[in-house]
């Protein structure tokens, strides 16, 4: 990658914990296990093997503010780059990556690479070009695949699914960068705010005036289509594009299915690992009957989340030389003039810098607000460099995304496995920040280099393409030189 990044940032964010009210869920069935303490020296040497991950902590003793935010940081950072281990509770003998029961599998038959558990540990995928970055196509797996038993195409329709080839088994996907991500799910969250504040008024006045009303779903200056309420309560969301029809906005997976950084852990680590977290299948329940119980606490999730939160924003690098930098000023100009930039928006405002952890529309089975006695808040200012704000004091994030899903066309619509409902053609706007950092392209990595990726976009985003190849060849070129500067810079780990 051409040219250099360095980077100063603070490690001191600020720290709050707020009150939010009587926890409804009882926090010790959700949290019990050994304690993480600090480093002293003055733990007892463990002779012969041990877990990988060898201490854990509790949601309590975070509320009760026993841990800085660093500390939290290294012992997420801890639990994304442990090689899990039997010690651990990896594996899940007699379990799906979905939860629901299958016959015993044990060595060797406790890995499956496309139905999972399917890696050690989340670096094994997350690691280009640091940990927590993207991943080459020998990481990729296979989404939904965990839904089946064990998949090695057999014939036995109950182990493999019925019919299945490799491509209907399961969607290959590319692993893709979580640098930044605590920022794009902020986004994430004030959108639906947005989205909701919305329908709430086209509610209100539906039912005050006794006429339907219609109103148009625009937040960031992003459309997401309209909505129409009516005087008995109801709304039609036929006219709604580009998010559910319940208008949350789901940020992360490339289809835009999970809600939040938290979702997505508790998902990842039964899919991918086999370890099963106490608040998504309780506490002392040896579900996937592998002799381990409580394989990771409420408060290791919730500092696995904070880790990933706080990893930084990715940058943009200026190249080595003046005719480079020139070149990629004047393809920043062709980016916008041959429309990529309608959906890859280069800024997005955000009001807040603040992040709350549980977030608030997390699903069942993960960790919620009003199932705490108090939320934790980090202040993400120290993990975005040079950040600039508007008039209205906004701070404008560089994601050069909309968050929102949309039809690319034929030659990307390449699953067979619908996953939460949406259509395959359909895929979230990818966000270019980092991007560069992290080849292969696409959501399968077929494209090698950046062009090969443009020129298979079609659907709404069929002009743009052929704006790009219609361009002269210096042209592209110049528009390439210019995403080559969106990089992730990992140079501190």
């Amino acid at each position: 990658m051409k040219g250099n990044a360095a980077m100063m940032r603070a490690f001191m964010p600020g720290l709050l914990l707020f009150v939010a009210g009587a926890a409804v869920l009882s926090l010790s069935s959700f949290a019990r296990g050994p304690s993480f303490t600090p480093s002293t020296g003055s733990s007892p040497p463990v002779i012969g093997e041990e877990p990988a991950l060898k201490q854990h902590i509790s949601q309590e003793e975070i509320e009760a503010g026993r841990f800085t935010l660093e500390e939290l940081i290294r012992h997420g950072r801890a639990v994304f780059t442990a090689s899990f281990n039997t010690l651990d509770g990896a594996g899940r003998p007699e379990m799906t990556g979905t939860g629901q029961p299958r016959k015993r599998r044990m060595i060797p038959d406790n890995f499956n690479r496309i139905s999972a558990p399917d890696a050690n540990s989340c670096l094994g995928c997350h690691n280009l070009p640091a940990i927590g970055g993207g991943g080459d196509n020998v990481a990729n797996v296979f989404v939904m695949g965990q839904r089946n038993p064990f998949v090695n195409f057999d014939g036995d329709p109950v182990e493999n699914g019925p019919n299945q080839t490799l491509k209907t088994v399961g969607n290959e996907r590319n692993t893709v960068s979580i640098f930044g991500a605590g920022f794009i799910e902020l986004l994430a969250r004030e959108m639906t705010i947005d989205l909701h504040a919305l329908r709430a008024a086209a509610l209100s006045q539906a039912i005050s005036t006794g006429r339907e009303a219609t109103v148009e779903l625009v937040t960031k200056g992003v459309h997401f289509g309209t909505l129409t309420s009516y005087p008995d309560g109801s709304v039609d969301t036929a006219r709604v594009e580009g998010v559910d029809a319940d208008l949350i906005i789901r940020p992360f997976h490339q289809k835009g299915a999970a809600v939040s950084l938290r979702e997505f852990s508790n998902n990842a680590m039964n899919h991918h690992h086999g370890m099963l977290s106490t608040e998504r299948f309780g506490e002392d329940n040896d579900l996937d009957a592998d002799g381990r119980v409580n394989e990771l606490t409420v408060g290791d999730i919730t500092a696995l989340t904070l880790f990933q939160a706080t990893l930084p924003a990715p940058i943009q690098v200026a190249p080595a030389t003046q005719v480079e930098r020139e070149a990629a000023a004047r393809g920043r100009i062709i980016f916008d003039r041959i429309g990529c930039s309608e959906c890859h928006i280069p800024e997005m405002p955000l009001a807040s810098l603040e992040f709350v952890e549980p977030g608030p529309y997390n699903p069942p089975n993960n960790l919620r607000p009003e199932n705490v006695n108090a939320t934790y808040q980090v202040d993400l200012s120290p993990y975005i460099e040079n950040v600039k704000q508007d008039e209205e004091g906004n701070f404008l994030i560089p994601v050069f995304t909309d968050l929102k899903r949309h039809d690319m066309g034929e030659i990307l619509d390449t699953e067979v496995n619908v996953q939460g409902g949406i259509p395959t053609q359909f895929w979230l706007t990818r966000k270019l920040w980092g991007f560069a950092s992290e080849p292969p392209f696409l959501h399968h990595g077929r494209a090698t280099l950046i062009s090969e990726a443009i020129l298979a976009h079609g659907g709404e985003a069929l002009e743009p393409r052929n704006a790009f190849a219609s361009l002269k060849q210096a042209r592209q070129a110049e528009l390439l030189e210019f995403l080559l500067t969106l990089q992730i810079d990992g140079g501190e780990q």
